[in-house]
């Protein structure tokens, strides 16, 4: 009874939710994008095979996902797919156990965060894209 009003903004609402759990992706997919070089290069840092092609997988994950996702479009596997790719991006790209003492606390913020995002995605699988979207049409 107390949850109600939620529920008739939950199509606003879940359109929100897909907005922001992608503005990140968006920002740093146009980031690895707009300076694709230094990306690869910090993928070859990592001691990823083929830097190039790691980047331009992340360009495409971030950006063709994150913009689907933000209209509504094969919301639910691609949601996945993001958590997928967050959760491995985590650990990865922020291993803070191995990183220098003064490096290791924003690392863990980064690996945490990822995390956290991971969840959110799950949580939109669950609840699906709501009625302002692609896949409801």
């Amino acid at each position: 009874m107390r949850y109600t009003l939620f529920l008739k903004y939950k199509d606003g609402l879940l359109l929100c939710a897909r907005i922001l759990l992608v503005i990140l992706f968006l920002k740093f997919g146009l980031g690895k994008l707009t300076s694709f070089a230094s990306t690869a290069d910090y993928m070859a840092s990592t001691d990823l095979p083929a830097p190039s092609l790691m980047t331009i997988i992340a360009v495409a994950v971030e950006l063709g996902a994150g913009i689907a996702i933000a209209v509504g479009f094969y919301t639910r596997p691609l949601a996945l797919l993001l958590a997928f790719y967050t959760l491995l991006a985590a650990v990865i790209g922020h291993p803070y156990w191995n990183m220098p003492a003064t490096m290791q606390y924003d690392g863990m913020i980064n690996f945490y965060k990822n995390f956290s995002i991971a969840g959110g995605l799950l949580l939109l699988i669950v609840a699906g894209p709501g009625r302002y979207s692609l896949d409801k049409r």
